[in-house]
């Protein structure tokens, strides 16, 4: 059923969607969106008129046609109009071309997308056939033909797949960001068709759905066909940005087609983002205009006074205009009211109109520069940083928050088979002979040589050559470990090309998988009742009994197997649910690989514990009925499961654990420290599981041992979130009035150069002491409640660090949206994949890693950078000299444009309030334009306080962006007034020089334009020296534009005066030869120029800032050696952060294979199990079993930890109830 809106609008509301496949004329009537997309926003024909109403939508550019305007009436102008016309269409050229080239890059981008082609099922004479068509022409309701690792086109209902039982596999790091790869079925009855064309073309299923939407993981509708309804869900779906993988072909009906699919549902809306200095500039512009009107008033009134006092007993001299009535009171308030306009007109320059184009050429030049930067640039992956946009590179100096996804984005999603440990025996650390310790730099060392096993993969790295001599001499312990990896999952193989390649629903299984199988242990094959491995070479086939599958609730998984009589549960979890279910003798050895668990912890590390346990025949086959009878209750099925689970995962073995390692990108610790040192606060939101989360946290050091407590938010209802919450901010006040208490006041930090009195240890970023909060998305739901919104951001903005896991994309966007609508802080979100885009979107600025994951965050970001620690230099480095550069660049010009525009206002005193202007017209148009537009151009583009490596080495110079402390309203009114008193020395002393003149040889020099000439000299003088003492960094460009606007001056004034015949003809080769002149001219700029330095140098001397410190630091240091430097001032993000246990497990982000695998839907063939290979017997395998735990006990770790602090929900409100656990 389709509601349509009145009459006028064209696109009808969806209540839900009714398709017929393969019948165009049933499906045009719903007026369903096509599958092209257009992101662009001009054609060739609608550019001009289109570009030009959106800019004069600007009040700067339509308050400068308007003064246009005024400037075409004689009578009320002194001015030409080419002085506001020529820098207006300067301002609209380069803001069109801009426009232009931005939305040429659009046209490409869509052209590619839509030009993609696909197969579609075509009737042609009575006879369907498949016809290849570009993206752009494929219909909802078209039958469509997918090939392996093909883009799916749209989203479609699967219908038939190449493989058994109507299965296929996708990859859908376009959308969610994940890499591991998801199964997908079709209907039974649809997969008869398999590709037969004539019955996918005679197929006229109804499909009934729900309405376009963004929601990526559901899917609700059914389909009715020969008289029959089968429901739909999202496992029969293909979502349009999803790969097809290991799937030679598929067909599908298109349901959502173009702008309706779920990738573009949520990709959202392009928000309009404008720069914290862009809004403060409209306040202060519109503060100029009423500063503008009160002089234009003043002006006024006090031009009606002079024209009735005195004005009117002259004019027989200074006769009134025709239109001016000739009574005197009349006359007077009629010539007022036209000076209004006219004054309106003359000092306009208040607000430049230079001031836009200023502004759009420095972003765009400092743009460039952020993608020229060769140290961002990634050499393996060929990728640079990249300015997607050009006006908010002065808002990466104010960053105040950074919102990460994780996967892909901190992680390179690449997990490694790092260490191990076998029956209390830990593998994989080097000892060094010599010296008896532990090799840091293992990388160095020469790698296992596993060339001999003909399935080793090269990529593959283990450097403890003791494991593999173990399997290779027949150690029974570390065989049936191996056994264990190679058996106990749900990964499935395929063989491409003589190449035995794995596909798991986790890259941690997959890792494990992958291990065994370089150890020899190599996984083959497996069939709906048996897995077949190869161990040494020989072959030997399982029988699969049973999979209890993993799940978020029972954070482990086990299979049961049996080879020649013998039956095993195999099981392997996180160590806290495997350590509660061991035998009672297995202490010594729990106590043993607990400490090795700690140490794995400690390194950053994945840990899994893996236990065995024989069971008997009989007690299996009396388990399974048991078993078989809770699966196929109707009612609490899940609960009669976890019960049989729970019975037969007891008294197990404990046989060792695993430790994987989640690469991290590189330099992502040492980044994360130097932007906390930057008090930049960074969050984590992750679609994963809170162990992993947590762990990434400790990896990259965003969690520490330094912390004082770790608070989990871990509730399912709104009161307990709520009595959490309650709890924690209580506990956070008390811990930070007891840090503070311990402080030592006065205590002077060497990497920021500050004293310690404003600690704050909830927000410490230096890592001493802080709290950390870490919240499930379940929690996270009632978090975003209005009621508890604000008690949420209370709690996370006083922590040092915050990480959401098992987030929605939506909720990634809502958290943001959060931050900036309370804290009204500037929020950077950073991610990779197509569940960051919201994020991106939402955030001020939005940054895209062009990983794995695709390009849809790239797309949809304002930066691009190939790997997570650029991040420091794009903000530390680009981002604090953008808003340097600008600021510095927004004060000094508001200085020389209130020096220039006011004179003519101390000018009015002296003309009878009649609009005469001090400078040639031709000075007025051009000043901003070529005489003082370079120069001050050069600060905003090239000007540093400090270089890139100290910007780095001392985060805390970046600190001032988050309090707008160099451009704010007080600033802008230091430079106003500093414009004002130049502008009143610039006119008395000349005028009080020029006064009643006369030169050596008796001629007058008192005449107007003799003295405006001179005027204007000194202006242009005085307003390049100051910009002289403003240049921090003189590069080649900075001499060329200084010096070279000042020569320029004097070139343009006589080639226009003497070349063209302007009005001012010899006026200043008159001044230039009087000896007052250049008296005057080095009286003026004494003025002027020495308090300034006299200001600056006090401020510096007695109260220098961070960056006056680390400046003088950087001229020493140029002339001494280094090495003492870094010893000194080393930042504590080098420090090797080591940290106890925590639970953590390695399993798929949701339930994996084991369902499909026991029913044989995911099999191509069941392998006979008559043919078993002979091999070790299971009756040998147990035997090793229970020779385990001869170790004696060595006591765990007592080396500090965090505490982590958790709420029940059942708690008051009293410190005394939390239960504190060190891990």
């Amino acid at each position: 059923m389709v509601k349509f809106h009145p009459k006028g609008e064209e696109r009808p509301v969806e209540a839900e969607r009714r398709i017929r496949a393969n019948d165009p004329q049933f499906n045009t009537n719903f007026s369903y969106a096509n599958n092209y997309i257009k992101t662009s926003k001009y054609t060739v024909v609608t550019f001009l008129p289109l570009n030009l109403f959106e800019q004069f939508q600007r009040l700067a550019n339509f308050y400068f046609l308007c003064l246009l305007v005024l400037q075409m009436i004689p009578v009320i102008t002194s001015l030409t109009p080419y002085t506001t016309a020529v820098p207006l269409m300067l301002v609209l050229a380069l803001t069109a071309v801009k426009d232009a080239y931005d939305d040429y890059q659009r046209h490409v981008s869509d052209s590619q997308v839509n030009n993609r082609k696909s197969l579609v099922l075509r009737n042609l004479r009575n006879n369907w056939i498949l016809k290849e068509e570009r993206w752009y022409k494929v219909q909802v309701g078209d039958v469509i033909r997918m090939e392996n690792d093909q883009f799916v086109a749209a989203d479609v209902l699967l219908l038939s797949t190449s493989e058994p039982n109507g299965l296929c596999y996708i990859e859908t790091a376009e959308l969610d960001g994940e890499t591991n790869l998801k199964c997908r079925q079709c209907l039974v009855e649809t997969a008869d068709m398999g590709q037969d064309p004539n019955k996918l073309g005679s197929f006229n299923g109804v499909i009934v759905c729900e309405p376009p939407n963004n929601h990526l993981n559901k899917f609700d509708g059914y389909l009715e066909w020969n008289g029959k309804r089968y429901p739909l869900d999202n496992d029969k779906v293909l979502l349009r940005g999803c790969i097809l993988r290991n799937t030679q072909w598929c067909y599908g009906v298109v349901l959502f087609a173009g702008r309706d699919t779920k990738l573009m549902q949520n990709s959202g809306k392009t928000k309009f983002k404008r720069t914290s200095i862009d809004r403060l500039l409209n306040f202060i512009i519109l503060g100029i205009v009423f500063f503008l009107l009160s002089m234009c008033l003043f002006c006024t009134i006090a031009c009606g006074v002079w024209e009735i006092m005195i004005g009117q007993f002259f004019q027989w001299f200074l006769p009134w205009d025709y239109l001016v009535p000739k009574e005197p009171i009349e006359g007077a308030v009629i010539i007022s009211l036209l000076v209004f306009f006219s004054y309106a007109i003359i000092l306009n320059t208040v607000v430049p109109i230079s001031l836009y184009v200023s502004v759009e050429v420095i972003r765009l030049l400092q743009s460039f520069l952020i993608n020229w930067d060769l140290k961002m640039y990634h050499e393996a992956s060929n990728t640079p940083a990249k300015a997607r946009t050009t006006t908010l590179n002065e808002e990466l100096g104010q960053i105040e928050y950074i919102f990460s996804d994780k996967t892909g984005t901190l992680t390179q999603n690449i997990m490694t088979f790092n260490k191990c440990s076998i029956t209390a025996k830990s593998y994989g650390e080097v000892i060094d002979p010599r010296t008896g310790e532990v090799i840091e730099a293992i990388e160095t060392l020469t790698p296992v040589d596993f060339s001999g096993n003909p399935h080793y993969e090269q990529k593959f790295r283990f450097y403890d050559q003791s494991l593999y001599d173990a399997v290779k001499n027949g150690d029974p312990d570390v065989h049936l470990f191996f056994r264990h990896l190679a058996l106990c999952h749900t990964v499935i193989s395929e063989d491409r090309t003589g190449k035995l390649e794995y596909q798991a629903q986790s890259p941690d299984e997959n890792a494990l998988v992958s291990a065994a199988r370089n150890f020899e242990f190599v996984f083959k094959e497996r069939a709906p009742d048996s897995i077949t491995i190869t161990v040494l070479g020989k072959e030997e086939v399982y029988d699969l009994l049973c999979i209890l599958d993993f799940n978020n609730v029972r954070k482990r998984m086990s299979v049961v197997v049996q080879r020649e009589g013998k039956i095993m549960l195999l099981c392997k979890g996180a160590d806290s649910i495997i350590f509660e279910r061991l035998r009672s003798d297995s202490e010594d050895l729990k106590t043993k690989t607990q400490e090795h668990l700690n140490k794995y912890a400690g390194e950053g590390l994945r840990t899994l514990v893996l236990a065995v346990k024989e069971l008997t025949p009989e007690y299996f086959e009396d388990w399974k009925s048991r078993h078989h009878e809770a699966a196929c209750s109707l009612t609490n099925r899940d609960e009669k499961l976890d019960a049989i689970y729970e019975e037969i995962e007891r008294d197990m073995t404990l046989l060792g654990a695993t430790a994987i390692e989640d690469k991290l990108q590189d330099g992502v610790p040492a980044t994360i420290a130097n932007l906390l040192l930057a008090d930049i606060k960074v969050w984590v939101l992750t679609g994963d599981k809170q162990e992993t989360a947590i762990n990434i946290g400790y990896s990259c050091q965003l969690l520490t041992d330094d912390l004082n407590d770790i608070f989990i938010v871990d509730s399912s209802s709104f009161e307990d979130v709520k009595t959490q919450l309650l709890k924690y901010l209580d506990a956070l006040q008390k811990g930070s009035c007891a840090s503070v208490d311990n402080q030592r006041p006065g205590d002077v930090n060497m990497v920021t150069f500050t004293d310690t009195e404003g600690y704050h240890p909830g927000d410490d970023s230096e890592g001493n002491g802080g709290y950390a909060v870490v919240m499930n998305g379940h929690s996270l739901v009632h978090a975003l409640h209005p009621q508890l919104e604000q008690l949420f951001l209370e709690l996370a903005s006083n922590c040092r660090a915050v990480i959401c896991c098992r987030v929605t994309p939506l909720q990634k966007a809502l958290v943001v949206e959060l931050v900036k609508n309370y804290k009204r802080a500037v929020t950077l979100a950073i991610g990779d994949g197509a569940n960051d885009v919201s994020m991106i979107k939402t955030a001020h600025i939005g940054v895209g890693i062009s990983g794995q994951e695709g390009l849809q965050a790239v797309l949809a970001s304002d930066y691009s950078i190939a790997q997570f620690r650029y991040l420091e230099r794009l903000l530390l480095v680009h981002g604090r000299w953008s808003y340097y550069r600008m600021s510095k660049f927004l004060r000094y010009f508001f200085y020389k444009n209130f020096a220039f525009t006011l004179t003519h206002f101390w000018y009015a005193f002296f003309c009878g309030f009649s609009a005469q202007t001090v400078f040639d017209p031709m000075f007025i148009s051009v000043y901003n334009l070529f005489y003082t537009s370079l120069p001050v151009l050069s600060i905003g583009v090239f000007d540093q306080d400090c270089n890139d490596e100290n910007c780095i080495r001392y985060p805390k110079l970046y600190t001032p962006g988050h309090l707008n402390l160099l451009f704010n309203k007080k600033e802008f009114l230091k430079s106003a007034l500093h414009g004002f008193i130049t502008s009143c020395v610039l006119f008395i002393v000349p005028y009080g020089t020029y006064n009643h003149a006369i030169s050596a040889d008796g001629q007058g020099l008192s005449d107007h334009m003799l003295f405006g000439s001179v005027v204007s000299t000194i202006l242009v003088v005085v307003v390049t020296a100051q910009v002289a003492l403003d240049t921090s960094y003189w590069t080649v460009f900075n001499h060329i534009t200084v010096w070279g606007s000042l020569l320029f001056y004097f070139i343009l004034h006589y080639i226009y005066n003497f070349a063209i015949r302007g009005r001012y003809l010899g006026s200043l080769t008159k001044g230039l030869q009087e000896a007052s002149f250049w008296f005057t001219l080095v009286l003026t700029v004494m003025i002027l120029i020495i308090p300034v330095l006299a200001w600056r140098f006090y401020f510096h001397d007695v109260h220098p800032t961070l960056s006056d410190r680390v400046r003088l630091k950087q001229r020493v240091s140029s002339v001494k050696t280094r090495q003492a430097h870094d010893r000194a001032f080393r930042t504590p993000s080098a420090r090797r952060s080591r940290r106890s246990l925590r639970s953590s497990y390695a399993f798929a982000h949701q339930e994996g294979f084991g369902p499909l695998i026991t029913s044989g839907k995911i099999m191509r063939k069941a392998k006979s199990n008559n043919n078993h290979t002979a091999g070790s017997t299971v009756a040998s395998l147990v035997s090793s079993v229970t020779s385990f735990g001869t170790s004696p006990p060595v006591p765990p770790s007592l080396s500090r930890s965090p505490r982590i602090t958790m709420v029940t929900p059942q708690e008051g409100t009293s410190s005394s109830n939390s239960m504190s656990v060190r891990l």
